[in-house]
């Protein structure tokens, strides 16, 4: 399974990069607005340095909401670097902008994802990604996971290329799942990532290293 990291700070991105536990990165507005990154051009700006750390895909997201607009600023997203893929949400102008993109060689990535069929109309249409929201679905009591699991199914039942960026992951435990489910890719917080170093029995088993080694040495 892929790793994809959900944030738009160069920092974690570069950490996460240097420790070559990522292969991609996933943005929207609201994590650029986070980074205090505000205006069009210094979000294209911030974009390329992302390109410019990590070696896979990274998502930008249109804001437009309208088919004419989401194709105009999902253009001018690919333009800005080989590794751009386009973020579109699943509305039914996203579903035909998704169509258009492909058509012209641009990779999306249909985001706002909450049931079966909406993934199945993203991967009809040519999406490179669909991006399934689990936290969200816990969040009012439904099983995310048991979409991941269901979209593993039909997807390659039916033969699509498209994959599944397993998002709005809240914990470490979910990346595990996810793993176990088949999902294509997990986009996740840094330290949703890192928490899968921790262990206590590791952590006991190298501090009784460290003591045998200090015992032995003095």
């Amino acid at each position: 399974m892929k790793f994809f990291l959900d944030t738009a700070n160069l920092e974690q991105i570069q950490t996460a990069q240097l420790m070559g536990i990522i292969d991609g990165v996933t943005t929207n507005p609201s994590l650029m607005a986070k980074e205090g990154i505000t205006g069009e051009d210094n979000i294209k700006t911030h974009y390329k340095k992302i390109c410019e750390i990590v070696d896979g895909d990274v998502s930008a997201e249109v804001i437009s909401t309208d088919f004419k607009g989401m194709i105009a600023e999902g253009e001018k997203l690919a333009a800005l670097h080989k590794q751009i893929v386009v973020k579109i949400p699943v509305i039914a102008d996203g579903i035909r902008a998704i169509k258009d993109l492909t058509s012209k060689g641009i990779r999306t990535n249909c985001t706002l994802i909450f049931n079966p069929g909406q993934a199945l109309l993203a991967a009809k249409a040519g999406a490179s990604y669909v991006s399934p929201f689990i936290g969200r679905l816990d969040d009012i009591g439904q099983d995310g996971m048991e979409l991941i699991h269901q979209l593993v199914h039909i997807l390659d039942t039916y033969g699509f290329e498209t994959e599944i960026i397993a998002a709005s992951i809240r914990n470490t435990n979910h990346i595990l799942q996810c793993m176990e489910a088949g999902a294509d890719v997990a986009t996740c917080p840094l330290d949703a990532i890192t928490g899968l170093l921790n262990h206590p029995l590791t952590d006991a088993g190298l501090e009784k290293f460290l003591a045998d080694h200090r015992k032995l040495n003095g």
